[in-house]
């Protein structure tokens, strides 16, 4: 049920409606957009600070500009909630029960005002200079402008866009949204030129972006709608590429947003009036038993130098910076130079350890084939991922895969707590080549504590049966291990296998699996296709042994929750027994 019948955006069927309202009106809608912004991520989840900040920009573009013949790409696309409201998508945010009709970012299949499906950084600029480059070739008209936020402006892609749009001959807009904010603080020189152009109201002589050939516009106050306006009809039809730079306030219009600005670029449910979480994070976290390791090894002598490309808060960072920040380094939002720094500090002698999340780890490919990989050099990698939810630009399930590719990079996957600091202490201590290391989703549990060489491939019997063997990685050896008790109620006992790495097989215990077994099971919290599962199926191509592989299916769910994903999947004890019983 619509929950604000009387609110102007219920007259906005089209952005072109937004021209017949008058100034106060047209204010009045952007603290209602607002208002939506914050009932809804209060009660699901979503982006806070971005899209709070980007609502005067959102309604001058639609004001000024004629959507979709002239085209807008969202840098990321998570402060787009404004313009989906102003594009046919409004009840997804004045109706509760529509709260999950539209994804938290752009998406062609949801309107023809969306040009591209878009979640990952520093990608806005070089996708315009792709599609002003088609209109020119096609001989068709309309302005293409790129909206993208002074934290995207790190990443390479965003360096790499720019130089080529500079030397367009044709009309291309690029607004730089310049919050003073990546998702936690901006890192790097480029911000002090940013700066220097916010204090002297766009005039200082050290301009990037006219240095580039860019012509160059600035709005002191983007949270300003006249100002937005005025600057936007300025700039449009331009014929030559154009910067329009604008100061906004990411979190705008609510105050706990913009007193902790990390906090809330994107929350979890919360209460409006506090800021507070609705579920307070429980107990210990395995960021928490990395960040104490890593403390005690600081302390202990060890070179250890922490990195992560502008994530720190989901690692618990900041406590580890906080303690030792001449051990610490936060690249941006530069995957790539993240990895390739932290060879150049392996081969210097330092002990670097990098945290990643699978999804943005991809970014970084070919850094981690041919910087690392290549060169042999022990870096260590932390990596979140796994089985998830979220938005179908954040998958976490391809680490496996594009990993197994890569020669000399042991992938390990530890299943609880002592076999991930067994696996950490180990790698800074005796690793010669790459490590990574799949951090476990919560809950913590606890294990036994470990004496491993991990260099050797090695898996442990958990528990010892005949015909079926189930091969469980990481968190999913607990999954094993209840599919086992349950197939022993039905009179069948069966082999558990502890794998502790994607990446390379344990020869010795496949082969020794064969005299009593008939079927072996993998199972991995990744895509089978190319993953942990496929090795297996390798080894056994010539032999009688028949192979199951589970894990996620080569696809880009889209926020489907993780619990439906596993009976998708077959990645429930009880799905399973009844694959193995009828594989039997």
């Amino acid at each position: 049920m619509n929950q604000h019948p009387d609110y102007l955006l219920n007259k906005v069927t089209q952005p072109a409606d937004i021209r017949a309202f008058s100034m106060p009106e047209l204010k009045q809608l952007a603290s209602e957009m607002r208002q939506l912004v914050l009932e809804k991520d209060a009660a699901i989840s979503g982006h806070v600070g971005p899209n709070l900040g980007a609502m005067e920009a959102t309604i001058a573009f639609h004001y000024v500009f004629d959507s979709p013949k002239d085209k807008i790409i969202w840098d990321i696309s998570h402060l787009a909630y404004g313009h989906k409201m102003l594009t046919g998508r409004k009840e997804a945010f004045l109706d509760p029960d529509h709260y999950h009709d539209v994804s938290g970012y752009s998406a062609p299949d949801e309107s023809e005002h969306d040009f591209f499906t878009v979640g990952h950084t520093s990608t806005s600029v070089a996708l315009a200079v792709g599609m002003a480059k088609a209109r020119d070739v096609l001989g068709q008209q309309g302005n293409i402008v790129a909206f993208i936020g002074d934290g995207s402006l790190s990443g390479g892609l965003a360096f790499e866009g720019l130089n080529n749009a500079s030397v367009l001959k044709s009309n291309l807009i690029i607004i730089v949204n310049d919050n003073q904010m990546s998702v936690a603080e901006n890192q790097g020189g480029l911000y002090q030129a940013l700066a220097d152009l916010r204090a002297s109201n766009g005039q200082a002589k050290n301009n990037f972006f006219t240095a580039m050939g860019f012509d160059y516009h600035y709005v002191s106050d983007g949270n300003d709608l006249q100002a937005m306006i005025t600057a936007f009809e300025e700039v449009k039809d331009s014929t030559n590429p154009v910067i329009l730079h604008i100061n906004t306030l990411k979190g705008k219009g609510y105050q706990p947003a913009v007193n902790n600005k990390e906090r809330f670029h994107w929350s979890n449910p919360f209460d409006l009036k506090t800021g507070r979480l609705l579920k307070q994070p429980s107990g210990e976290s395995y960021a928490q038993v990395i960040m104490d390791e890593l403390d005690k090894q600081v302390k202990a002598g060890q070179p250890v130098v922490a990195m992560n490309a502008a994530i720190p808060g989901t690692f618990k960072l900041q406590e580890f910076e906080a303690k030792h920040p001449d051990r610490y380094l936060d690249t941006g939002i530069a995957e790539q130079d993240c990895l390739t720094e932290a060879a150049g500090l392996a081969k210097g002698g330092a002990k670097p350890v990098v945290f990643q999340n699978s999804t943005f780890m991809q970014r970084a490919y070919d850094q981690l084939s041919h910087d690392v990989a290549l060169n042999d050099l022990p870096v260590i990698i932390m990596v979140n991922g796994g089985i998830n939810g979220g938005s179908k630009t954040h998958l976490g399930i391809f680490d496996i895969p594009y990993l197994n590719t890569i020669p000399n990079i042991n992938y390990l996957h530890p299943s609880n707590q002592a076999e991930l600091l067994a696996m950490l202490r180990w790698a800074l201590a005796k690793a010669k080549h790459p490590v990574a290391i799949r951090i476990p989703s919560k809950p913590v549990v606890l294990g036994t504590a470990l004496q491993e060489d991990f260099a050797l491939s090695h898996y442990d019997l958990v528990r010892e049966g005949k015909t079926v063997a189930l091969l469980g990685l990481g968190k999913f050896a607990q999954l094993a291990v209840k599919t086992a008790e349950l197939l022993a109620k039905k009179g069948q006992q069966v082999t558990v296998v502890k794998p502790y790495s994607a990446t390379s097989l344990d020869e010795e215990c496949l082969s020794g699996l064969e005299a009593k077994h008939q079927l072996v099971v993998t199972l991995e919290d990744a895509s089978i296709v190319g993953g942990f599962g496929s090795l297996v199926n390798q080894f056994y191509a010539d032999k009688a042994m028949k192979v199951l592989n589970y894990g996620a299916a080569k696809e880009f769910t889209d926020n489907i929750s993780q619990a439906e994903l596993y009976k998708q999947f077959h990645l429930t004890p009880e799905l399973l027994v009844q694959d193995i019983e009828k594989n039997l």
